[in-house]
């Protein structure tokens, strides 16, 4: 993910997984066999709960560079239409993350998605979008001008939270985080009852994102319709398993 000469932003929402992403990002920096440097920022879409001002002084105290972007478009969008949806907030959101990398020189930004919302992504995509598909661990932007990575990938949120706390750091949490009635918020709700009886129910979702068998599913590219022989993906080694407790 991380490759010598990298200038890595790390994307700060004020939640406890980006801050454990970017505390872990600091530690590899001093121990990786490549150099890269690590910076970080903040978008103020003006839906933070509490001033953000209190994770400023932290990352101050600690050395790090920071940035707290005022993201003048999601103000409006805001006012003009504050009941919008989570896309247009993240398409927003999206256009401001590339200013500000760019802004910071950076090539590589990374994001704090933990295995929770691998598996949450998994599965909202099947059950609502009709797709077997899952949030990416290592991808580009668009014009390829970013390498986007998720470093948190086989991370729990049990782990992340225990972690933050550890810090002292400030939590500022985000007023769509206690949304409900959403597709994210039913389906943390199915997981949560789900692994009362099964708990390593994640293990098993992370473990099926790397372990595909295309040629039992109904995608008619990778079906062997004329009896000529498909090439099977059962032989690619499965991911590793979830770092949890």
């Amino acid at each position: 993910m991380i490759r010598d000469g990298d200038r890595v932003a790390v994307a700060l929402s004020g939640g406890k997984d980006s801050l454990t992403l970017l505390e872990a990002l600091l530690m590899l920096q001093k121990r990786a066999p490549v150099d890269f440097s690590v910076c970080a920022f903040t978008v103020e879409q003006g839906k933070f709960k509490r001033p953000i001002d209190p994770l400023g002084e932290y990352l101050k105290q600690r050395g790090i560079d920071w940035t707290c972007y005022r993201d003048g478009p999601s103000f409006r969008l805001l006012e003009e239409q504050p009941t919008h949806g989570c896309d247009l907030c993240s398409r927003f959101r999206r256009r401001a993350v590339y200013e500000i990398a760019r802004g910071l020189r950076a090539n590589v930004i990374a994001f704090g998605h933990t295995a929770d919302d691998f598996c949450e992504s998994f599965l909202r995509n099947a059950m609502f979008t009709g797709r077997v598909s899952a949030l990416p661990a290592i991808t580009y932007s668009r014009a390829k001008e970013f390498r986007l990575i998720r470093p948190l990938v086989f991370v729990g949120e049990n782990i992340t939270s225990r972690f933050a706390e550890s810090l002292g750091a400030p939590i500022i949490p985000c007023a769509c985080s206690e949304r409900t009635g959403t597709v994210r918020k039913s389906i943390r709700s199915l997981f949560s009852d789900i692994e009362k009886d099964y708990p390593h129910l994640k293990e098993s979702l992370l473990s099926a994102m790397g372990n595909l068998e295309p040629e039992r599913l109904l995608d008619t590219r990778y079906l062997d319709l004329d009896g000529s022989g498909s090439k099977s993906t059962s032989e690619v080694e499965p991911l590793l398993p979830i770092l949890s407790d």
